[in-house]
């Protein structure tokens, strides 16, 4: 005959048992934290929103996990029954309920689409919302980004940049560190090159005057008429020909986008060897009627 105490132990036991058997089926084990997954907001709360996602227990999604911007009502960025996706940032409660986020997802699709931007060598658009002595921190699409001040085309008033769009590429992605790192100036540059091409006829102002040749500024962006690309004769003196904001127009002859360099031309916009020494203005004035044999010359056709 059993004891008191054993059939009171076996009882407990049994109980034990199917308790956890119970508490097991509350359990959906299909659904884990890093998992995306689809559903449907069925109900609101003041914290958050119920989510079907086709679990035993509705989903909850927090507040502040509804939106990458602040919200304080979940209605106004997710109604009733529309079909969303999210991603589980918690796994199963006791109550087997897990919570998803539909924030840390946008944020996943970000960076996957900045990935791909950067392997595209793609430029994009971001809102400078901060300054700092290192360079401007920026919004790229609800991320946090930083542009250093040498890649930025304005590098002494950083203050005026705040609230300002600039355009930019990435430099370097680190998802895991959260670190975003960009370049105004290589963007542009990359913008600049876009529309140039060798044999086209362009006009700029001189922007300095070094031994070598004469920079000319076209629309911001440094090109290079070297010494020895002025005329077929040889030039004695750079300064006795071109002053500073001088408008002058050039031939492309050369573009080495990896290291930002383009180079002009005008002696092959000359008739005669030494023109552009003796009578600058006529080529200046004739550069457009001259520019389809300039062009020749520079391709090799």
């Amino acid at each position: 005959m059993e004891s008191k105490s054993t059939r009171s132990r076996l009882a407990e036991s049994s109980f034990s048992m199917e308790d956890f058997e119970k508490a097991l089926e509350q359990f959906d084990y299909q659904f884990q934290k890093g998992q995306i997954v689809s559903g449907k907001v069925v109900s609101y709360e003041t914290d958050g929103a119920f989510v079907d996602i086709g679990a035993k227990s509705p989903a909850f999604l927090p507040l502040q996990e509804a939106s990458l911007r602040r919200i304080t009502d979940v209605s106004l960025v997710l109604p009733l029954n529309e079909e969303r996706e999210f991603l589980i940032i918690k796994e199963q409660d006791a109550e087997g309920q897990v919570t998803v986020s539909l924030r840390q997802f946008e944020i996943k699709q970000v960076w996957d689409r900045l990935a791909e931007m950067q392997d595209s060598s793609q430029s994009l658009q971001v809102r400078v919302t901060g300054v700092n002595k290192g360079g401007v921190t920026v919004d790229v699409q609800g991320l946090r980004g930083f542009i250093p001040r040498s890649h930025l085309n304005e590098r002494d008033d950083l203050e005026s940049l705040k609230g300002t769009s600039l355009t930019a590429t990435i430099l370097e992605l680190d998802r895991d560190r959260g670190k975003l790192v960009l370049s105004n100036r290589l963007a542009t540059r990359s913008v600049a090159f876009s529309q140039l091409e060798v044999g086209q006829l362009v006009e700029g102002k001189v922007a300095g005057i070094k031994p070598f040749g004469v920079f000319v500024d076209l629309d911001g962006t440094s090109a290079l008429l070297h010494i020895n690309q002025i005329s077929k004769n040889y030039v004695e003196s750079l300064p006795v020909l071109f002053q500073v904001g001088q408008s002058i127009k050039a031939m492309i002859a050369d573009l080495d986008e990896g290291r930002g360099r383009i180079s002009l031309s005008t002696k092959v916009l000359e008739n005669f060897p030494g023109e552009m020494l003796e009578n600058m203005a006529d080529v200046m004035a004739e550069a457009e009627s001259r520019q389809g044999r300039a062009r020749k010359t520079l391709l090799g056709e």
